[in-house]
């Protein structure tokens, strides 16, 4: 019998006014008093015996607040839910009739593209200014410093839209040697400035200044104890950071992180401004020639709900990959509660019908 069970037993004993079913012990002592002067919880626990011991349950806490408070918010959303499923002005006909639609499907491509390109660039871009912010060269801190103060300062449609309108403040765009006649790329600013090419450097950048702040906060999270024996073993500052140090901060900066891609994703929204066709912009399209906004809307809304959920899932399963090291037992997998659960419910179900 382990000490967790006893406990438990004894505990129940106490609470749960076993006096009265160790009354029928056998060999129970009438009096309080016996030697040894344990409490009677406790003298009551050794009468049991150990197979008795075994068949004693814990009886669940009793918590009526908030069974009450869970059965209210339970009904007012099934109410909603009921309320918004059976009004005929939503027109679920056309949300059934256009979710898979072709055009539909084509916008939410350009949306998942500039996602993974944006958030490629700018958690890339934003690792390298987290890194120059924590280094000792003056330069390259404060290089960082000014990158992240500019594009957190201006808003996003702003940066959008000067990346657009490029063409307006530079003719053509060259790159070459400094000082010599010789050029690698000379093209006119409105041939590269594509609407997508403006929209992935908008959204990345942006994106990239908030990273670096977000990795960086990660990175300080870490034991300086860490930093410092891996200075004394001699390795280098760059495995120093990306072998040792980076992987334990991934801890800290997964949360934040994956707000931030789910945050990217509904943010591409904006870039209707430039007339590129991503999903909101596609649905714009359709609506402003059918007249059924609110159904259209609850198209991109619900296609927004299912990357959004889709993230979240991968975000359980990558920080329970990263907590390898912080904790001796992974949370179970939702896999393994729902087999934990119906295993539960199967033993339960024996024990009634013996």
């Amino acid at each position: 019998m382990t000490l967790t069970a006893r406990d438990a037993a004894s505990r129940t004993l106490r609470t749960s006014g076993e006096e009265s079913c160790a009354s029928d012990m056998p060999g129970r002592p009438e009096d309080d008093g016996v030697e040894g002067g344990g409490a009677p919880a406790d003298r009551s626990l050794d009468a049991l015996g150990e197979d008795r011991i075994e068949r004693l349950r814990v009886a669940p806490a009793r918590r009526p607040v908030r069974r009450a408070v869970v059965t209210i918010v339970g009904v007012l959303v099934l109410a909603a839910l009921v309320a918004i499923a059976l009004n005929p002005r939503w027109e679920w006909g056309v949300v059934g009739s256009w979710f898979l639609a072709r055009s539909i499907i084509r916008g939410l491509g350009e949306t998942l593209k500039l996602t993974v390109l944006s958030g490629v660039l700018g958690f890339g871009l934003g690792l390298v200014l987290a890194l120059m912010r924590l280094s000792r060269s003056r330069l390259a801190s404060g290089l960082s410093w000014t990158f992240s103060w500019i594009f957190r300062s201006t808003p996003l449609l702003v940066q959008m839209l000067i990346w657009f309108n490029l063409g307006y403040l530079y003719d053509r765009i060259v790159v070459g040697v400094p000082f010599t006649n010789l050029s690698i790329l000379d093209a006119r600013t409105s041939d590269l400035m594509t609407p997508l090419v403006a929209a992935v450097l908008g959204l990345g950048l942006h994106q990239a200044a908030y990273a670096s702040e977000l990795i960086r906060g990660g990175i300080l999270s870490v034991d300086a104890g860490q930093v410092e024996a891996a200075s004394a073993l001699g390795i280098p500052a760059r495995d120093r950071n990306l072998r040792i140090v980076l992987p334990q901060a991934m801890r800290a900066i997964l949360p934040s992180a994956f707000n931030e891609v789910i945050g990217l994703v509904k943010g591409t929204a904006i870039v209707y401004v430039i007339a590129h066709a991503e999903l909101f912009f596609t649905v714009q399209l359709i609506y402003g020639r059918t007249q059924q906004v609110l159904p259209m809307l609850m198209v991109a809304t619900l296609w927004y709900i299912v990357i959004t959920s889709l993230l979240s899932i991968a975000q359980y399963y990558i920080e329970r990959h990263f907590a390898k090291g912080a904790v001796r037992t992974l949370p179970p997998t939702p896999l393994q509660r729902l087999r934990a659960n119906l295993t539960g419910l199967r033993s339960k179900s024996t024990e009634v019908r013996a």
